[in-house]
């Protein structure tokens, strides 16, 4: 092993080597040559090299001399903290030291020829030029002789295999030149994997060979003469499996290393990669956990790491879908690290998951300030401003990632939305019709496609593009859509509206629409249901039973905490996120996303009116049981019971008058938020102490004005939004009706449940007043027509008889 003395003058060698100006530093643009010529076989991108030159300028910030740059004592430090190889970069470099400079060394070779450390030797030529962009990187070189044997022969067994499955046809996507990203991104999941990714044939008999062949260079590593020896093989195995995308080798190899050197950070973070690539994101999570323990153990060893780690960390926590939870490491990523433009920009992409956009939009903004052309920011920035309602800047950015990369599917299929939105079809059909181009198996952008031309009139070619839809799938939306389609041509054939230039609908006010019998809900009252029915579909909560939240109350432990002086039972929202994560255990991670999104939205958003960041957890249980799975008495029940589990009735068999209309109040303003908003603002300052038992309770929750009477409509939506009334289409959607039919007594005509909600009717049947009879099913109304004939026919019998 080199000794302090030679490693010095190495150093001194390097460093006088690219001091060009000889003012005793190296600034940025002498760093630059210098990563670059220690790197021969390395094609760095202008990104990569602003990106290490900033992580070192950061990480030695007490040896950078002002505008001269990195001292030399601050390059020595680089090496001895592990951020390069000397002797490699100096046999790189071809430079050699003077018989002076070497003087007194001989005793230090003479203790280096028994080190198990590599020592000394000039390294051969072809290891110079085939190391990789990883061997050669600060901080992951390969430190031991003998482990460049294990990769040597390594890559001759993977040649072998890559030369067998090309030659069998089994290899696809193979790309040899794919490697890691280099400093700044190399340790990172990249979208670039999936796109260049090489599938190898793993059930074959050549692959099992391999497999067979590896354990043996395996075996060789564990062989080794040192502990250290042993994990630098099984990690340089991992790295050179890692980049030929055999990851699940790859793993094998980290995990060994693991088990070696269970408090480096290295091989954690890199099983975390691997198991993130194949799809095992909750192990991914878990490992990029034990890296980051390892790394906050490991002081400022690993500083330079730990951002990479909380980034890694967020994404496979989107990969679960706890994207609030990912916020949390991506905020601290940039704090860790200001110029972390991906850090910034998946912050801003989740934000916007869980519809923070105001935030969003300044994280992308300050993603793309420091990125300009980075495509994937502009387009997440894009989607943020429509949903802000900005649609013209967010044409624009939409625009601009089109303009970085053309074939950007994500920002020409929501700029086709954003088109669709506004009502400019055509151009939506073009933006499609690109998706398509790059992606033609995209069955939401065939059927969107078909949409668009439906709006811009060419019904022939809608109907094209629909039956291509239906090639694709199956969905039964894409059925509905057809038979949309086909109302619409049969509409247009009557001359009935709806065409071109004619309105399909009036909007009549809410006192001209009147209900027949007492069964047939109320416009309001169906409109407020609607909504909160649809919430529920977003959520799925109907499907989680309400006992679930008794579970969670009975075995949550939360600390209390006094913010203003009140005992509560707080969390923060990245923990609350967790809880929703038990409760909607049977969600797919997107599908989750979507509902976190909207529990945000409409719950939090009201319950942390102070932006805290903390939600009291007793009545965000206490406003979710109305909406969950379960009899109605059950859900008012645990209601109940999440209120007296708060701190300020504890240990009470009842609860407050005032938190039961305090939650009450809370209700309304979420679920009925034109009517609650105002409310909100009558029970401050009120200090009723009396208790409510659970019947006073539940005869508060019923009161059909001040209460939340508005569940017995939910009720019935949840029991029948379901049914299909045959032919029957909306008079004025056009749609197959599901769910309750409204049928007009007069003119005859039925409407869905939507379109009654919003007073639509056809413009054909202007009337005085609308009188309408709600049927739950066929079957219903087919007995209501039995009942009218009949008593019609035992009248017009009558008069007859006599």
């Amino acid at each position: 092993m080199a000794s302090r003395g030679s490693r010095s003058e190495k150093v001194k060698r390097i460093f006088q080597q690219f001091d060009g100006n000889h003012d005793g530093g190296l600034n940025r643009e002498e760093m630059a040559a210098l990563v670059v010529a220690v790197n021969p076989r390395v094609k760095f991108s202008e990104e990569q090299i602003n990106a290490i030159l900033d992580e070192v300028f950061r990480t030695y910030s007490e040896f950078i001399d002002g505008e001269k740059g990195l001292t030399y004592e601050g390059l020595l430090r680089t090496y001895d903290d592990g951020a390069g190889d000397v002797d490699r970069d100096f046999d790189a470099l071809g430079l050699e030291l003077k018989p002076e400079d070497n003087a007194g060394t001989s005793i230090a070779a003479e203790e280096a020829s028994s080190s198990s450390i590599a020592d000394e030797r000039v390294m051969e030529p072809h290891k110079k030029q085939r190391t990789a962009a990883w061997a050669a990187s600060p901080n992951h070189g390969i430190v031991f002789d003998d482990t460049w044997k294990l990769v040597d022969d390594l890559e001759i067994l993977i040649k072998r295999l890559k030369s067998k499955q090309s030659k069998d046809g089994k290899l696809k996507n193979d790309n040899s030149d794919v490697y890691s990203e280099g400093w700044s991104r190399e340790l990172g999941p990249s979208t670039e994997i999936t796109d260049k990714r090489v599938n190898w044939e793993e059930t074959g008999h050549d692959y099992a060979v391999f497999v067979k062949e590896l354990g043996v260079l395996r075996s060789r590593a564990d062989g080794s003469r040192s502990r250290e020896e042993a994990f630098d093989g099984h990690m340089a195995i991992g790295r050179v499996l890692y980049d030929q995308h055999l990851f699940k080798e790859a793993l094998v190899s980290f995990k060994r290393a693991c088990e070696l050197q269970p408090a480096d950070v290295r091989p954690h973070f890199r099983a975390g990669n691997c198991l993130y690539v194949l799809g095992r994101h909750s192990e991914s999570k878990e490992e990029f956990l034990l890296a980051l323990e390892a790394a906050e153990a490991g002081g400022s060893q690993w500083a330079y790491l730990l951002p990479q780690i909380h980034v890694n960390l967020g994404i496979a926590l989107e990969g679960e879908g706890m994207v609030i939870s990912a916020c949390e490491h991506y905020r601290e990523a940039a704090i860790l690290c200001p110029t972390h433009f991906r850090a910034l920009k998946l912050l801003g992409s989740a934000l916007f998951g869980v519809g923070e956009y105001k935030a969003a939009v300044k994280a992308l903004e300050e993603a793309i300030y420091m990125k300009s052309d980075y495509a994937d920011a502009h387009c997440d920035l894009a989607s943020a401003l429509h949903a802000m309602g900005d649609d013209d800047n967010a044409i624009k950015e939409f625009q601009r990632a089109i303009d970085l990369k053309p074939g950007h599917v994500d920002a020409l299929y929501n700029l086709g939305g954003l088109y669709m939105d506004m009502g400019r079809y055509q151009r939506a059909s073009e933006m499609y019709t690109r998706v398509l181009s790059v992606w033609p198996n995209h069955w939401r952008a065939q059927l969107n496609k078909a949409v668009a031309l439906l709006g811009a009139g060419e019904t022939e070619e809608a109907k094209k593009a629909l039956k291509e839809a239906l090639k694709m799938t199956n969905r039964v939306e894409l059925h509905d859509a057809v038979a949309h389609l086909k109302q619409l041509q049969k509409k247009k054939l009557k001359g009935n509206g709806g065409g071109n230039g004619e309105e399909a609908f009036i909007i009549v006010e809410p006192s001209k629409f009147k209900s027949v019998g007492e069964k047939t809900t109320l416009r309001a009252d169906l409109s407020t249901a609607l909504d909160i029915r649809s919430f529920q579909r977003i959520t799925r909560l109907n499907r989680c039973d309400v006992d679930q939240i008794k579970k969670e109350i009975n075995e949550t432990d939360v600390p209390m905490s006094y913010s203003g002086g009140v005992p509560e039972k707080s969390i923060r929202k990245a923990s609350l996120e967790e809880i929703l994560h038990r409760l909607l255990k049977f969600l797919k991670p997107e599908t989750f996303i979507g509902a976190v999104k909207a529990i945000n939205q409409k719950v939090l958003s009201v319950l942390d009116e102070s932006e805290s960041g903390r939600l009291d957890l007793g009545m965000f249980f206490a406003v979710l049981a109305p909406v969950c799975g379960g009899s109605p008495d059950k859900r008012k029940r645990i209601a109940y019971e999440a209120l007296l589990w708060r701190p300020v009735n504890e240990g009470s068999s009842q609860i407050r008058k005032t938190d039961a209309q305090r939650y009450i109040k809370l209700l309304r303003a979420i679920y009925i938020p034109s009517q609650g908003a105002s409310e909100m603002l009558e029970i401050h300052g009120e200090m009723d102490t009396s208790l409510v038992s659970l019947a006073e309770f539940t005869a508060m929750f019923d009161d059909p004005d001040w209460g939340f009477g508005i569940m017995s409509t939910l009720l019935k939506l949840e029991m029948g939004d379901r049914n299909r009334h045959g032919s029957h289409v909306c008079a004025t959607c056009r749609y197959p009706i599901i769910g309750s039919r409204f049928k007009e007594i007069k003119s005859h005509f039925s409407l869905c449940s939507q379109c009654y909600s919003e007073g639509k009717v056809p413009p054909t049947s202007k009337l005085e007043e609308y009188r309408f009879k709600e049927y739950a099913s066929e079957a219903e109304a087919v007995k209501d027509k039995c009942m009218w004939f009949g008593i019609h026919s035992k009248g017009s019998s009558s008069p007859a008889a006599s």
